[in-house]
C-alpha cells in the first residue's frame, strides 16, 4: 500500500539523505513558504526583490505562449504586412518601427502598459516573483509586436534598474 511505498522510498533515498546538509520537510508548506525557506539557505547573487522582465513577441496564428504572465493583443494597430515595401521587413527595421510607432494609438498603448507595470511591478516584487513574462502578440508576430516590444523594453530599462530581455518567437519562422 501507500505506507509500504513510502517506507521503500525512504529506504532507497537514505544514502542520499545522509549526504544532505539540510533537509526540508515540505509537508504543509505553501510554495511561497518553501521559496522563503530555500532563499534563506542559499546565497543569492541577485539582491532580494530583484525582478527580471522577459518580453516575448508572438503571432496569434501560431498560438499563445503558455509561459506568459501577461498577454497583450496589438492587432488593433494597422498592419505593415499590407504595405508592400514593409511586408518583407521585421519590426526590428527602422521603417517598420516608424510605421508602427507613428500610429497615435501605439504611443498611448505603450504609455498605458508602462503605467500598468509601474503599478504592478512593486507588488509582484513584494510577492517574491523573480521573473515576469510579458507577451505582445499580433497576427504573425513579425511586425507590430516586435516594434512595440523593442520600444517597451527601452522604456522599462530607462524607468528603473530592472533587467529586461526581449525574445521574438516568430522572427526566424
Amino acid at each position: 500500500g501507500v505506507q509500504g511505498g513510502i517506507a521503500e522510498e525512504r529506504r532507497r533515498l537514505a544514502a542520499t539523505r545522509g549526504l544532505a546538509d539540510v533537509v526540508i520537510d515540505t509537508s504543509g508548506l505553501s510554495i511561497g513558504q518553501l521559496r522563503e525557506r530555500i532563499l534563506a539557505l542559499v546565497p543569492s547573487p541577485q539582491p532580494s526583490g530583484e525582478l527580471r522582465i522577459d518580453i516575448l513577441t508572438f503571432g496569434f496564428k501560431f498560438g499563445l505562449p503558455l509561459e506568459a504572465d501577461l498577454v497583450f493583443d496589438v492587432r488593433f494597430l494597422t498592419n505593415p504586412y499590407w504595405v508592400p515595401d514593409l511586408k518583407p521587413l521585421s519590426g526590428l527595421h527602422a521603417s517598420v518601427r516608424d510605421y508602427v510607432l507613428g500610429q497615435p494609438s501605439a504611443g498611448r498603448f505603450l504609455e498605458l502598459v508602462t503605467e500598468l507595470l509601474g503599478l504592478t511591478l512593486p507588488a509582484y516584487r513584494a510577492e517574491g516573483k523573480s521573473r515576469l513574462t510579458i507577451a505582445l502578440g499580433c497576427t504573425g508576430g513579425y511586425h507590430r509586436s516586435i516594434a512595440l516590444a523593442e520600444e517597451l523594453a527601452q522604456r522599462l530599462r530607462a524607468h528603473d534598474e530592472t533587467e529586461v530581455a526581449v525574445f521574438h518567437r516568430e522572427l526566424d519562422r
